[in-house]
């Protein structure tokens, strides 16, 4: 068995009768990997099993060679940020981390020592002696991350890490990424923008309905959905005119009408003669009040990959 890798080998987990995931079989090298999909795709419940929170009802898991069956030895080498508020209302940032690495067993000093790192790489000094609870979102998010941090660990498994994160701050939590990627660890995270995964991602799991529908590295999962067209959310008031003016373009594939007729979902597989045909349309007296790329959430693309509608 790899010993560097995180694997799952044919993995189901059921809460009582629904589905969470079915037959999974994964081997994650280290470096950054993003796990997409949209909600209730199942990412969760990955991140669960890997951590040991949960159990599958099938199958197998191992983190780096160590079953999450051994939470002991499990948590010295995992850090978690999940999506959902952790410390206590009494806890100042730097108690909140500090608590944390007192469970993992160190001394009182040197926990102190390691949550105030972690604190300063997350730029959370000036506000470590205030209370959490008023701490703004992207402020909690990365004390959730500093407390995952603090006891150095191999693999990092966070759940939508960049919610919440003004452009400044998510620079350089990127950068952190990728500075523990490139010493040979594990940053596991979810997302369901893929604009931010193509930007940040060594490897790509994408997941839907609790099944795995592609992974690998991001160019050749890039290449798979380039292959699909790309979608547009078009806001005009003259709607079936324009559809069917689209229509006559060679490169548009399907065009769906909104239902309160003010609107077109259109699918091209040429975004540059897309772009010329609105332009032409436009120029011809129709009014398209709004031009949104629908392709930026992952829920667009799962109906190409999973053969939704």
């Amino acid at each position: 068995m790899n010993t560097r890798a995180v694997v799952f080998d044919e993995v189901s987990k059921f809460y009582g009768e629904v589905l969470g995931v079915n037959r999974v079989t994964l081997n994650i090298p280290p470096g950054i990997t993003s796990l997409v999909g949209p909600n209730g795709s199942g990412k969760t419940t990955l991140m669960n099993l890997m951590t040991g929170l949960i159990h599958p009802d099938h199958g197998s898991i191992s983190v780096r060679g160590i079953s999450p069956r051994n939470p002991e030895h499990l948590m010295r080498v995992t850090g978690y940020a999940t999506q959902y508020d952790a410390a206590p209302r009494w806890a100042t940032g730097f108690s909140f981390v500090t608590t944390s690495l007192l469970l993992h067993g160190y001394g009182r000093a040197e926990a102190e020592e390691r949550a105030w790192k972690a604190l300063e790489r997350l730029s959370l000094t000036d506000a470590a002696n205030r209370k959490v609870a008023a701490y703004s979102k992207g402020m909690r998010q990365r004390v959730r991350l500093a407390q995952a941090i603090a006891h150095d660990p191999e693999i990092l498994v966070l759940d939508e890490p960049l919610n919440g994160l003004d452009p400044l701050v998510r620079a350089r939590t990127i950068d952190l990424f990728r500075t523990w990627a490139a010493q040979g660890r594990h940053v596991i995270l979810s997302s369901h923008v893929l604009q931010e995964v193509d930007v940040i991602s060594d490897q790509v799991v994408l997941i839907a309905n609790g099944m795995i529908v592609a992974e690998g590295e991001i160019r050749n999962v890039r290449e798979e959905i380039h292959e699909h067209p790309s979608q547009f959310i078009l806001r005009c008031r003259d709607a079936s005119r324009i559809a069917a003016l689209l229509f006559n373009e060679d490169h548009i594939t399907e065009i769906r009408l909104n239902e309160d007729q003010q609107g077109l979902l259109v699918m091209t597989r040429d975004r540059e003669q897309f772009s010329r045909a609105l332009s032409r349309i436009a120029l011809g007296g129709h009014k398209i009040e709004g031009v949104i790329p629908a392709d930026e959430n992952v829920d667009a693309l799962y109906e190409y990959l999973i053969g939704g509608k």
